[in-house]
C-alpha cells in the first residue's frame, strides 16, 4: 500500500513539474525559432558589443527583461550561441534571466512578507555571479561548447515571410522535441528524489552555518522549482534556516537544477556543463556565507 501512496505521489510531483515547466519551454522554442528565422547573423554581430565586458553586461541587461525559466532559457541560449553569441554573453543571458527578471524579484518581495531585503540579496548575489562565471567562461573556453558545432546559416533574402514563418514554426516544433525529453527525463528524475528521500535527514544534517547552505542547496536542485514561485517555498523555511540558506536556495535552484541538468546534458558538451555547475556552486556558497549572516 505504501509503495501505491508513494508512486502516485511521485506521479504528482512529475505531473505538476511538467505542467510548471511547460509553458516556459512552449516560450523558448518559440522565441528559438524566431531567433533561427529572423535574425541573422550580421544582425546579431551588429548589436553584440565587441568589448567581452560590455557584451555579458548586454546580455544580463537583456535577461533582466526576459520573462524566462532556467529550463525554458536553454533553447534560446543555445539559439543564440549557434547564431555566433559569444559563449560568456549567451550563459550570462542564461543565468541571469530567471533570476533577475521583475516577476521573480516581485514573487520574492510578496513571499517574504514584502520585505526589499531577500530581494536585494537574491538580486544583488546573483549579479555578481553572473560576471564571475562569464569572466572564468572567457578565459577557459575558447569554442561555442555546443555539442552540435555545426551553425546553421539561414539565407533571409531567399525566403518571402510567410515562408519564414511556416520554417520557424516548423523549427519550433523540431526544437521542442529536442528539448522535451530532457525536460521529462529530468522532471522524473526530480519527482523520484522529492517523494524517496527523506526531507527531516536533510534538516538534521543542515544545522550548521556552512552545512545549513549546502543543504538549501541541494534541496532546490533536487525539488526543481520554476524561478517564478520558489520564494514561497524559500520563505517556509524560514524559522529553520537561516537568511544566507535561504538565499543560497533561492539563487542556486533558479540556475541549476535537475531538470534543466539534463536540458544543459543535452546541449552542451559534459565538461562544459560539470564546470559550470560547480563554478555556480562554489560561487553561490562563498558569497552567501561571506556576505550574509
Amino acid at each position: 500500500m505504501m509503495n501505491v501512496q508513494a508512486l502516485l505521489q511521485m506521479n504528482t510531483i512529475f505531473i505538476s513539474i511538467l505542467i510548471e515547466s511547460l509553458p516556459f519551454i512552449l516560450l523558448g522554442v518559440l522565441i528559438s525559432g524566431i531567433i533561427q528565422m529572423f535574425v541573422s547573423e550580421e544582425m546579431i554581430a551588429r548589436v553584440i558589443p565587441k568589448n567581452p565586458i560590455l557584451s555579458v553586461l548586454c546580455a544580463i541587461g537583456a535577461g533582466v527583461f526576459f520573462l524566462a525559466c532556467e529550463c525554458g532559457i536553454v533553447p534560446i541560449t543555445r539559439r543564440l550561441i549557434a547564431k555566433g553569441v559569444p559563449l560568456s554573453a549567451a550563459i550570462a543571458f542564461m543565468l541571469s534571466a530567471p533570476i533577475l527578471n521583475p516577476i521573480v524579484l516581485l514573487s520574492t518581495y510578496i513571499a517574504f512578507g514584502n520585505s526589499w531585503s531577500m530581494v536585494f540579496y537574491r538580486g544583488g548575489i546573483a549579479f555578481v555571479i553572473v560576471l564571475i562565471i562569464a569572466c572564468i567562461i572567457s578565459f577557459q573556453f575558447k569554442t561555442n561548447q555546443l555539442k552540435q558545432e555545426q551553425i546553421e546559416h539561414t539565407h533571409h533574402n531567399k525566403h518571402t515571410f510567410k515562408d519564414k514563418v511556416t520554417e520557424m514554426f516548423k523549427h519550433s516544433i523540431e526544437e521542442f522535441f529536442s528539448v522535451g525529453k530532457y525536460l521529462i527525463i529530468g522532471a522524473l528524475l526530480a519527482a523520484a528524489i522529492q517523494t524517496f528521500l527523506k526531507t527531516s535527514l536533510l534538516l538534521e544534517i543542515g544545522q550548521g552555518k556552512l552545512s545549513g547552505n549546502v543543504v538549501m542547496m541541494a534541496l532546490s536542485y533536487v525539488m526543481s522549482l520554476c524561478s517564478q514561485a520558489d520564494a514561497f517555498v524559500a520563505s517556509s523555511f524560514r524559522s529553520t534556516f537561516s537568511p544566507s540558506s535561504l538565499v543560497a536556495f533561492l539563487v542556486f535552484g533558479a540556475m541549476f537544477d535537475i531538470k534543466n541538468t539534463i536540458m544543459l546534458l543535452g546541449t552542451f558538451k559534459t565538461k562544459f556543463v560539470l564546470c559550470l555547475m560547480a563554478y555556480i556552486f562554489i560561487s553561490v556558497l562563498g558569497l552567501t556565507l561571506l556576505f550574509i549572516s
